[in-house]
Order: structure tokens, then C-alpha cells, then sequence
């Protein structure tokens, strides 16, 4: 799928460079895996879609989270949907979409996205590996509360973890994907046991920590 070049430079000098506020959970790490995974689920689903319109969403989705990680998703689509340069490369009623798009992509919101933009950038919004459940639990438990232990961010990080993902989780995703589905195996099978889930969590968190990645 083609970008347009302009919107692309526009996103990638102005926008991007915002998530160094944000932290390392959801920062430009997270959202260039977000843009790569959109366009992926677009690919394997053969959706229809403008290739603009995916990529804009996913490039503002998380980019209020510093502001308020509880309303994170209300305060990004405002951004996006007040950034009159935006007005060079979309119609009223495509920003429209995309703002309604950022709006619904929490895992935690209780209605189905509005549009299909909505569910591919809900979807790809989504962890699919072991390590990086560990790894933004960790990091946004801390960010949170700072003064939290270890062990009490990894008690959390089981809680949210089970809500989420555990088989009755709140975590939905809209299309048929072997790699999200593989991964719910994995996670769910982690958190069968406390002390187990803990202790691999406490393994992968001691090794980021002596590479200085978190």
C-alpha cells in the first residue's frame, strides 16, 4: 500500500518525534509496530482501504498518552482531528473517520469500533508476543507508581495481564490472525500459575535491566 510521500514526511518530522514523551510502552517503538501492523492485517485480510487514512491512525493513536493515559484515546483523536495540516490530505468526512477510529481503539472499550479503519488499528493496537506484555506492564506499572516495588509491579502486571487476556479477557480482536492466536496460547498458558507467570516475568525484566533497555 502507497503512502502519500508528503503525509508521510509530514507524520515523520512532526508527529513521530511527539512519543519521546510518552513513556517507553507506548512510545515510538510501539507505534511504528502499530503502523507496520495495520498494514499487515490490511494485507492479509485484503481489505479495501486508503492507505493514508491507516497510516494516519496509527501514527496518532497513542500520541496524547502523556497527557492522560486514562482518556489517552479521546485526547489523541482531538490532536489528530485539530491538526489543521491534516486538512492538505483528507475530507471532512475521511477525518472523521479516522478521528472516530482513534477514538474506539482501546482494548478496554466496551462497543465494537465504528468502522473497519477502527478495528484493523484496534487489532493491530494489540501485544502478540509474551515478551512485550512483559515488558509494557512493567514499565507502564512504574510509570503509574514509581515507588512500587518490583514485586508489586509484577503482581499487577499478572492482574492486567488476566483481565485483558486471560479466556474470559476483554481484549477483542476483529480478524482472523495465526500469529494473535498463537499468542493468546502462550499468554494464557503463562498465567495458568502465579509463581510461574512472576517468576518469568522477573527473569525477562532482570535481563532488560543489565542491557539498559528499560
Amino acid at each position: 500500500m502507497q503512502i502519500n510521500e508528503e503525509l508521510k514526511k509530514y507524520i515523520e518530522q512532526n508527529i513521530l518525534p511527539e512519543y519521546e514523551k510518552n513513556e517507553i510502552g507506548h512510545g515510538i517503538n510501539h507505534i511504528k509496530y502499530v503502523i507496520d501492523r495495520s498494514f499487515e492485517l490490511v494485507k492479509e485480510n485484503n481489505l479495501d482501504l486508503n492507505s493514508d487514512m491507516v497510516y494516519t491512525i496509527a501514527a496518532y493513536h497513542d500520541i496524547g498518552h502523556h497527557i492522560d493515559s486514562k482518556n489517552h484515546e479521546i485526547i489523541s483523536a482531538e490532536i489528530m482531528y485539530n491538526d489543521k495540516n491534516l486538512l492538505n490530505f483528507f475530507s471532512s468526512e475521511e477525518l472523521k473517520i479516522i478521528k472516530e477510529a482513534i477514538e474506539d481503539h482501546r482494548a478496554s472499550s466496551k462497543n465494537e469500533p465504528r468502522s473497519i479503519y477502527g478495528k484493523v488499528v484496534s487489532s493491530a493496537d494489540r501485544n502478540n508476543t509474551v515478551e512485550d506484555c512483559l515488558r509494557r506492564t512493567y514499565t507502564y506499572g512504574k510509570k503509574l507508581n514509581p515507588d512500587a516495588t518490583d514485586e508489586e509491579l509484577f503482581l499487577r502486571a499478572y492482574d492486567v495481564l488476566n483481565k485483558k487476556f486471560g479466556e474470559d479477557g476483554y481484549a477483542k480482536f476483529y480478524f482472523k490472525d495465526k500469529k494473535y492466536e498463537e499468542f493468546l496460547v502462550e499468554i494464557r498458558n503463562l498465567l495458568k500459575e502465579k509463581e510461574n507467570y512472576i517468576n518469568t516475568q522477573r527473569d525477562y525484566i532482570m535481563k532488560l535491566k543489565k542491557s539498559k533497555k528499560i
